[in-house]
C-alpha cells in the first residue's frame, strides 16, 4: 500500500514537470525560440504555446522592446588635434529574435562596442568647432552606419544621441575668451549702428528744418515784395494826382512836395548816429500850412482808391 501511494504521487509529479516542460507561456514584449536536439525550429510569440516533450525546449528568450544602451566616455582626437570626452546613448529595438539570438553573440557588447567604434571615427573626421556645433549631423551619420552594421543581427537602431562633449580646460578658457570678444564687438557694432542712425535722423530733421526755413524765406519775401509793389502803385497813383493838380495850378500839391521833402530830411537828421542834439525851428507856420495840404491831397488819394476796381491777389511766384 505504501509502495503505491508512492508510485501515485511520483507519477503526479512527474505529470506536473511534463506539463511545465511542455507547456509555455510567452509575456507580452518578448519572443522564444525553440530548439529540437540544439536546432532552432521555430519561434514562440506573446501567448501559450506547447512543445513536444523531451524533444523540444526553448533556447533564447528575446525582448522585443526597444531598448536604451549607453556608450561609454571615450577619449577622441579630432582633426584639428584638440582632445574631447564624449559619451552616448543608442536606442534599439530586435525585430528578428531568431537572427538576433544566433548571428551573434552577445548582442548588447556587440552594438556599445560598434557605436564607441564609429564615434570615434566619425568624430574624429571633424575639427573641434564643427564636433561642438554639429551634433544633429554627428548623430545622422553614427544612426546610418549603427543602422546598416546591425541590419544582418536582426536588430533596428532607431536613435543615437551625443549626450556630452567635454573638449580640455584650456580650450574651454579660449572659448569662453572667444564668445565674449564676440559679444563685446556686438555690442559696439549695436552701437555704433545706432549712432549711425542716429546721425542720419539729426541730418535729416536738419534737412526738414532748412527745407522749411527757405519756404518760409521765401514766402515773406514773396509777401515783402507783393507788399512793397502796391506800396509803389499808391506812390505811383498819388504822385499822379499831384501832377495832375499841379498842372491845375493847385497851391496845396506844391506845398506837399515842399514837405514831403522837408519831413525826410528833417527825419535823416534826426536818425544820424552822431547827432546827438535835434534843433527844431521856430518857424512852423509854414510847415502847419504845408500839413494841411497834404491833408486834403490824403483825403482826395483816399476817396479815389475806394471808387478803384478791386485787382484780383497774384498768385505766389514759385
Amino acid at each position: 500500500m505504501d509502495f503505491s501511494v508512492v508510485f501515485v504521487v511520483a507519477i503526479v509529479a512527474l505529470a506536473f514537470i511534463l506539463l511545465f516542460s511542455v507547456v509555455k507561456i510567452v509575456p507580452q514584449g518578448r519572443e522564444f525560440t525553440v530548439e529540437r536536439f540544439g536546432k532552432y525550429t521555430r519561434t514562440l510569440s506573446p501567448g501559450i504555446s506547447i512543445l513536444t516533450p523531451f524533444v523540444e525546449r526553448i533556447g533564447r528568450r528575446m525582448n522585443m522592446m526597444e531598448q536604451v544602451l549607453d556608450v561609454p566616455t571615450q577619449e577622441v582626437i579630432t582633426k584639428d588635434n584638440a582632445l574631447v570626452k564624449v559619451d552616448g546613448i543608442v536606442f534599439i529595438q530586435v525585430m528578428d529574435a531568431a537572427a538576433a539570438a544566433y548571428r551573434v553573440d552577445d548582442l548588447t557588447y556587440a552594438i556599445s562596442q560598434l557605436c564607441m567604434t564609429n564615434l570615434r571615427t566619425v568624430v574624429g573626421s571633424m575639427e573641434l568647432d564643427e564636433v561642438l556645433s554639429q551634433r544633429d549631423s554627428i548623430n545622422t551619420r553614427l544612426l546610418q552606419v549603427i543602422d546598416a552594421a546591425t541590419e544582418p543581427w536582426g536588430v533596428k537602431a532607431n536613435r543615437i544621441e551625443i549626450k556630452d562633449l567635454t573638449p580640455p580646460a584650456d580650450i574651454t578658457n579660449a572659448m569662453a575668451r572667444q564668445m565674449k570678444a564676440e559679444r563685446e564687438r556686438r555690442a559696439v557694432v549695436t552701437e555704433a549702428d545706432g549712432e549711425k542712425q542716429a546721425a542720419i535722423a539729426r541730418a535729416e530733421g536738419a534737412k526738414q528744418a532748412a527745407i522749411l526755413e527757405a519756404e518760409g524765406r521765401k514766402e515773406a519775401a514773396f509777401r515783402d515784395a507783393e507788399a512793397r509793389e502796391r506800396e509803389a502803385e499808391a506812390e505811383a497813383r498819388a504822385t499822379a494826382m499831384v501832377s495832375e493838380a499841379i498842372a491845375r495850378g493847385d497851391v496845396n500839391a506844391i506845398n506837399y512836395f515842399v514837405a514831403q521833402k522837408y519831413v525826410e530830411a528833417f527825419a535823416e537828421l534826426a536818425r544820424s548816429p552822431q547827432q546827438k542834439t535835434v534843433i527844431v525851428p521856430a518857424e512852423m507856420g509854414a510847415l502847419v500850412g504845408t500839413i494841411a495840404g497834404v491833408g486834403e491831397l490824403v483825403g482826395l488819394a483816399r476817396e479815389q482808391q475806394q471808387t478803384a476796381p478791386v485787382r484780383p491777389p497774384r498768385a505766389p511766384r514759385t
